[in-house]
């Protein structure tokens, strides 16, 4: 999916070309050379031109924030010729399930995006239960790990609660080297089992945040792509046989922070929520030492980016692979 186009004004033509050249200010999920977007200038309300970009090669794009600023030659065309693969709208997840799982590396992981999701849904009444793999023992440079991880921990239950959560657990797998084996496995399969979920919330499992963006953390990659394989061993009564009964009622894995989303869900009612959890991990956003980190307005701006890829004011994507 390319740029989407939030705001911007026309320049004047360069010097010896009859390209007009634009100044765009892009939320992006994905970037390329030769990017497509859809795009409106002048007429807010409606989109009724298509852009190509060309040589948008200079993107500074953020770890999480996924934005950029743009200065480059563009040619306008048709929305009807010309057109290989427009942007595609997000479609709302499904909520007809009851139960769900939140599987993720570390304290925190759910907080940048997916809690608000998490707060719409425990307000309709669904449980959700946190699991997660280690407790962000090493994620604290300034704090030794028998420190951090139990300060983190608690943060995290604490946040949980926030948003209605009220069932945390922790696998003590080693934070920072989480690996996508045999013993993970059967630790997610025992959970699956144990807690019989229909959904699993997770965390992005792809190399980077973006197309161009910095290099996902190991663990988020290994646990993230350990899920599908856990769920189905999880319905094998043959595999892991001391795990308990097998279950075979997960129906998808929904992925948030992906690069890639498929889904998004509507949190205009529960961002402060959200941003109430993520607050919850003070000594963590301490331990970053960037002043400039304003986690409400991290969380708002993001959650503006996708809402209108939905139709709504505030949304949060996720990727989501069937089971």
């Amino acid at each position: 999916m390319g740029p989407r186009v939030v705001g911007g004004r026309p320049w004047s033509a360069s010097a010896g070309s009859s390209k007009p050249v634009f100044e765009l200010h892009c939320s992006i999920s994905s970037s390329s050379a030769t990017s497509i977007v859809r795009c409106a200038f002048g007429e807010v309300e409606r989109l009724t031109r298509w852009l190509v970009l060309r040589d948008a090669t200079d993107l500074a794009v953020g770890e999480r924030t996924e934005t950029a600023s743009i200065a480059t030659e563009a040619t306008w065309l048709s929305p009807a010729r010309d057109i290989v693969e427009p942007m595609t709208e997000l479609a709302p997840l499904p909520e007809n399930w009851s139960r769900a799982i939140a599987i993720v590396a570390h304290p925190d992981d759910l907080e940048y995006g997916a809690a608000s999701a998490i707060a719409r849904w425990t307000s309709q009444g669904k449980d959700i239960r946190y699991v997660l793999a280690t407790k962000g023992e090493t994620g604290i440079d300034s704090i030794a790990p028998e420190v951090a991880g139990p300060l983190r921990a608690e943060e995290q239950i604490a946040s949980a609660a926030a948003v209605g959560v009220t069932s945390v657990e922790f696998l003590d797998h080693a934070d920072g080297l989480v690996v996508n084996g045999i013993e993970l496995r059967r630790d997610l399969v025992e959970a699956i089992r144990r807690h019989q979920p229909e959904v699993i919330i997770a965390y992005n499992y792809r190399e980077r945040w973006s197309e161009t963006g910095r290099w996902n953390h190991a663990d988020h990659r290994e646990l993230g792509r350990a899920l599908p394989d856990a769920t189905r061993a999880a319905a094998n009564r043959w595999l892991f046989r001391d795990a308990g009964e097998p279950w075979s009622g997960v129906r998808w894995v929904a992925y948030s922070g992906s690069p890639h989303p498929t889904h998004a869900t509507d949190v205009s009612a529960h961002l402060d929520a959200g941003i109430a959890s993520l607050l919850c991990h003070k000594v963590y956003i301490e331990g970053l030492n960037n002043p400039r980190f304003d986690p409400a307005a991290f969380l708002r701006k993001s959650a503006a980016a996708v809402g209108p890829l939905m139709g709504v004011d505030l949304a949060v994507g996720f990727e989501l692979v069937g089971a």
